[in-house]
Formats: C-alpha cells, sequence, structure tokens
C-alpha cells in the first residue's frame, strides 16, 4: 500500500528538491504541493500514484494534470496574468520584491504591482479577488511558521518616520545587531523607518562593527523613502553587495501600507494582504519578547495588541515586553501609565519594563524572562 503521509509539514513539497526527494520515494499520495515548477517532471508525475495530493499553483504539462485530476488529486493551476503567486510555499526575499528595480524603477517591480493590484480589487467586491488575497496570506503564513520553527523571537516595533542618518536610527540598528549577537532571530514590522534599523541591525551582526558604521553612513545619504523609493532602496542593495550574506532577520510588512515599502536587510519577508493578520501574526510569533521603540499610532496599537493576551494569559507566562524611551512613553504619548495599570496584580506586571536608552534593553529581556 502506498504510504500516505501525516498531517503536518512532512506533506508539503515547496520546492523542486523536495519533489524529487519525495517522487524517489515512489508516491506522491496525498502530499501538498505549492507553486513548483514541475513542467520538466512530466515522467514523473505520469509514473507515480497521486491519489489525494493537491498542486497548488503548480507548473504541469497537460497530460499530467490529466492524469492527476482521473486519479483523484486537486489541481489548482497557475494564475499567470497576477504580480504575485497566492500559492506560493515560500516567504518573499528582498532580491525578489525589488525585481527589476535597476531597469524599471520602483513602479516596475513586483512589489510595487502587488499594490497597485491590490488598489484596484480591495473595494470592488469580486469574491475571486478576495478569496486570492486571503489563499496567500495563509500561504505566507503557513511559510513563516515554517521558517521561525524552534527559533527564539524578539520583535522591535516602532515607527516608519525615523530617519536614516539619525541617532534614533543608530540606535536601533545596534539594537538588533546586539539581539541578533545574542542568539534571538529579530523580526519586525518590514517597512521603513526603526523597522529597517533593527533588520540592518541583525543583517551586520557577522560583521565586526566597523562594518555598521560605515553602512549607516552610506544610508545616511538617502534618509527616506520619500521623495524617491528607488534611490532609498538602491542605497540599501549597494550596502548588501559591499557586505553580501549579511544575517538573516524577518519583516512582516503589509500591501495595505503599500505606499511604506518594504525593507531589504530582512533576509525573509512574510508580506502580507491583510493588515489585521500581519499584525496579530507579528506579535503572535514574538516568543522572546517585544521591543517597543518610539513610533506614533501604529506603535502604540501595537503595544496593546500584545498586552491583551499578556492581560488574559492563564498560565503564568506573558510575553516580556519593554519600551524605550520615557519621555516618550510616559509624557509625548502615554502608554505606558495605562500599561502599568493594566499590569498590576496580574502575572504580567513581572513582564514589563520601562527604559530610557536602547542599550539597556538586552539587560531588561534577560531580567523579565528570568534569564
Amino acid at each position: 500500500m502506498a504510504h500516505t503521509p501525516r498531517h503536518g509539514h512532512d506533506r508539503e513539497i515547496e520546492t523542486l528538491q523536495e519533489f524529487d526527494e519525495v517522487a524517489a520515494r515512489g508516491s506522491l499520495v496525498g502530499y501538498r504541493l505549492q507553486a513548483v515548477d514541475l513542467a520538466e517532471r512530466t515522467g514523473a508525475l505520469l509514473a507515480l500514484p497521486v491519489t489525494g495530493a493537491v498542486f497548488l499553483g503548480c507548473r504541469m504539462a497537460p497530460e499530467a494534470a490529466a492524469k492527476a485530476r482521473a486519479e483523484g488529486a486537486l489541481v489548482f493551476p497557475p494564475l499567470p496574468d497576477l504580480p504575485f503567486d497566492p500559492y506560493r510555499g515560500l516567504l518573499y526575499s528582498p532580491d525578489e520584491l525589488f525585481a527589476g528595480l535597476a531597469e524599471q524603477g520602483y513602479a516596475g517591480t513586483p512589489d510595487a504591482l502587488a499594490y497597485a493590484w491590490f488598489q484596484r480589487t480591495k473595494a470592488d467586491g469580486d469574491i475571486f479577488g478576495s478569496m486570492l488575497r486571503a489563499v496567500h496570506d495563509d500561504a505566507v503564513s503557513d511559510a513563516l511558521d515554517e521558517h521561525l520553527a524552534g527559533a527564539r523571537v524578539v520583535g522591535v516595533m516602532g515607527g516608519h518616520a525615523m530617519a536614516r542618518g539619525t541617532d534614533a536610527y543608530t540606535g536601533a540598528a545596534r539594537l538588533g545587531r546586539g539581539l541578533a549577537r545574542a542568539g534571538l532571530t529579530v523580526a519586525t514590522g518590514g517597512g521603513p523607518g526603526a523597522m529597517e534599523a533593527a533588520n540592518l541591525g541583525a543583517y551586520a551582526a557577522p560583521y565586526d562593527d566597523a562594518m555598521l558604521e560605515e553602512a549607516l553612513l552610506l544610508l545616511g545619504k538617502e534618509p527616506s523613502f520619500v521623495p524617491s523609493v528607488g534611490a532609498w532602496a538602491r542605497a540599501a542593495f549597494d550596502v548588501r553587495s559591499r557586505w553580501p550574506g549579511g544575517g538573516d532577520s524577518v519583516g512582516i510588512p503589509t500591501w495595505f501600507y503599500g505606499h511604506e515599502p518594504p525593507n531589504t536587510f530582512a533576509s525573509h519577508i512574510a508580506k502580507y494582504f491583510a493588515n489585521a493578520t500581519r499584525e496579530d501574526g507579528l506579535l503572535a510569533r514574538c516568543n522572546a519578547g517585544v521591543v517597543f521603540l518610539p513610533g506614533a499610532a501604529g506603535t502604540v496599537q501595537e503595544v496593546f495588541d500584545n498586552a491583551t493576551p499578556n492581560y488574559y494569559e492563564s498560565r503564568g507566562e506573558p510575553t516580556p515586553m519593554v519600551l524605550v524611551d520615557r519621555h516618550h512613553w510616559t509624557e509625548h504619548l502615554p502608554a505606558w501609565p495605562l500599561l502599568r495599570s493594566l499590569a498590576a496584580g496580574r502575572s504580567m506586571e513581572s513582564r514589563i519594563a520601562l527604559v530610557d536608552d536602547v542599550a539597556e534593553v538586552p539587560e531588561a529581556l534577560r531580567r523579565l524572562a528570568g534569564r
């Protein structure tokens, strides 16, 4: 009898290499294949049993697709007219989202084209478009879970307006570097400003300290994505080219805020159409704590989005929360007094901290986690 794989990631095929490994075992029964180009694997598809398999956006020869359907497999064909793949099995990379930047400018990149499609379709009432967005976001969540399995993830939240070349940006970058060097996976909202700085720091972690200081000077020549996303992104790619193979981190941006481009220093990018899914997913995956740098409405929302599950945590294991910049969080946007009032008498009370400077964050996280 053909082996039917267990429910879970061991039945997912997301690359051609994985396909070849499974095919060598003699059966595709029950597998889920996501966005794999199988045009050159017709012989294997015609020879292997595929009962119960699901082919999601896989390029296949007509005879292979017909045979799969005849055996009871589900075949969802690719949708070539879309600027994104709703069935993708892997996270995005900066190179993928910014492909064509040098030749066509930012407007011609997959990232910009996906945002333009979203703008055209988000309110047209077409259930097909909303289904494609939902399928895409679920596939991205699945890929993100696979990528972060077993990782200790610390989130760094903060405003998009933090400009390159500022002391605040430098501090956020050094924070990201320190967290990455401590063995943590840095996760951000994936955009510009404080988010980019933290991802940059994680990228710089394998290099000596001088690399980050030089990179900061180079980036400071293009301080903002306004007025030119292209110039802003090219400056980042120049840094990546000069220092290739930097450290890993995760960015989780959204096309809901598509006027803000994703930053190029997150090695793995989980980009969503639905901002609510993105926000909840980002915070829920930060199992080693969340750091809140100064920000405006979006960052304040994230503070209390994270506080809510901590407030109702029944096992006594709320996620550590560190707010940075006493004046910002007590005077300018006084979220800290409310957060402290919420925490009073609950298990989360010992898991929140307010610090003056990013240099205090690593020790605060260790203390809150009891390490």
